[in-house]
């Protein structure tokens, strides 16, 4: 009798103890597969490309915004961002003063991104960006005090592709790399679209 009590006593503790296992693993699973929300900052080193545009400098700039990430899968998950981004270019003047021009164009970046994890933590993102306009100007000589000069020439939307690759600790610290460029002209019938690479890190909540 003291046997089968001993066997029925491990056999009730075992059977609890897969049960609180799976209890948890179901949470787990329920918690990963919750929205996560966030902040993210970083540089940016933005210029142009095109045809009508004479090999302009890189502008040094930033981002920063708030992160959504919205999973689908345990691998799969679209992410959507709003991000003020300092975008642009510099440009040296020929000439014996070396004078030089900063063209800052300055944006609110909406990237919508899918989101592959290839291994725990490290994710792969592509996906279109949406960009309105919210500044216009050139700095003369960005050192000095030759000041800004605001214009109204730039288009006030652009459509662009936005990829690169985050990797995010457990504790929701992350870091990222990521390659915007334009798909539609800065300016109407000029050939020259935006070129932003970023590297940023954040935290999700």
């Amino acid at each position: 009798m003291m046997k089968l009590f001993k066997f029925l006593s491990a056999g009730a503790l075992m059977f609890g103890a897969v049960a609180v296992s799976n209890a948890q693993d179901n949470a787990s699973n329920k918690d990963s597969m919750a929205p996560s929300f966030g902040v993210k900052g970083g540089v940016n080193f933005a210029t142009v490309t095109g045809s009508d545009i004479d090999t302009p400098d890189s502008r040094t700039s930033f981002h920063v915004g708030v992160v959504a990430e919205f999973p689908l899968a345990d691998i799969f998950s679209i992410q959507a961002e709003a991000l003020y981004s300092g975008q642009g270019f510099d440009f040296d003047f020929a000439g014996p003063d070396g004078d030089k021009a900063e063209f800052q164009l300055d944006y609110i970046n909406v990237p919508v991104l899918a989101k592959v994890y290839v291994v725990k933590g490290l994710s792969i993102e592509a996906g279109p960006q949406f960009s309105f306009l919210v500044n216009e100007e050139v700095d003369l000589n960005p050192n000095s005090n030759d000041g800004d000069f605001n214009l109204d020439e730039a288009e006030t939307f652009e459509f662009g592709i936005a990829a690169g690759l985050t990797f995010q600790t457990d504790m929701g610290l992350f870091a990222t790399g990521r390659y915007n460029v334009g798909l539609t002209e800065i300016y109407k019938d000029v050939d020259a679209k935006n070129s932003v690479f970023q590297l940023g890190i954040g935290y999700k909540f």
